[in-house]
C-alpha cells in the first residue's frame, strides 16, 4: 500500500515472474471514472511490462463498484482467465452510502478468495476527498492500478506452484 513513505508504484520487485502465459481479466467500474480509467491504464502498462500479451487481458466495466464482485463472480464462471482485478473508487460523501458500499464491496472480494479458485485482487479506493483518490491513481502516492497487476500476477503464480 502507498503511504506517506513509500510509493509501491516506484517498486523494483525483482521477484516478479513473468507473466506472458497468464491470463487476466480486469473489471473497472465508470463510477469516478477519471480514477478508474487511470488506475486502469496503471494495471494494463505493468500486465505488459511483465509481458501478458493484449489476447490475454479482458477489460469489462460496470456502473459502480458495487457491481464489482458479482461481476467478478460472472467472469470466473464463463471466462478463461487465471486472475481478476477489481478497480473502483468510492469517495466518503454525507450520508452512510460509503459505508454500505465499501463494506459490501470488500467483504464480497473477500468471500470470492476465500472459495473461488482464482484470485481476486483488491483494488478500490476508498477515500475520504476526490484528491486523496488522485494522489493514488497515478499522482504522488503512485498507481494503485500498477500494484494490482503487481499483486495479480504473483498470486497467480502462487496458485499455478500449488497445482504442479
Amino acid at each position: 500500500m502507498a503511504t506517506a513513505y513509500h510509493n509501491l508504484s516506484e517498486h523494483d520487485f525483482k521477484s516478479v515472474p513473468d507473466a506472458e502465459e497468464m491470463r487476466f481479466g480486469i473489471i473497472v467500474s465508470e463510477w469516478n471514472y477519471n480514477i478508474t480509467g487511470s488506475l486502469l491504464r496503471g494495471a494494463l502498462d505493468t500486465l505488459k511490462k511483465y509481458h501478458v500479451p493484449d489476447e490475454h487481458i479482458l477489460v469489462k466495466t460496470v456502473p459502480g463498484s458495487f457491481e464489482l464482485t458479482f461481476a467478478a463472480n460472472q467472469m470466473m464462471e464463463s471466462c478463461d482467465v487465471d486472475g481478476i482485478i477489481i478497480l473502483g473508487c468510492v469517495v466518503r460523501g454525507e450520508t452512510p452510502h460509503f459505508d454500505y458500499v465499501c463494506q459490501g464491496v470488500t467483504q464480497g472480494a473477500t468471500q470470492l478468495n476465500a472459495t473461488a479458485d482464482i484470485p481476486v485482487i483488491y483494488g478500490v479506493l476508498t477515500t475520504n476527498t476526490m484528491e486523496q483518490a488522485e494522489e493514488r491513481a497515478g499522482g504522488r502516492l503512485g498507481n494503485k492500478g500498477d500494484e494490482c497487476a503487481i499483486t495479480a500476477i504473483k498470486m497467480v503464480d502462487f496458485a499455478w506452484s500449488l497445482n504442479k
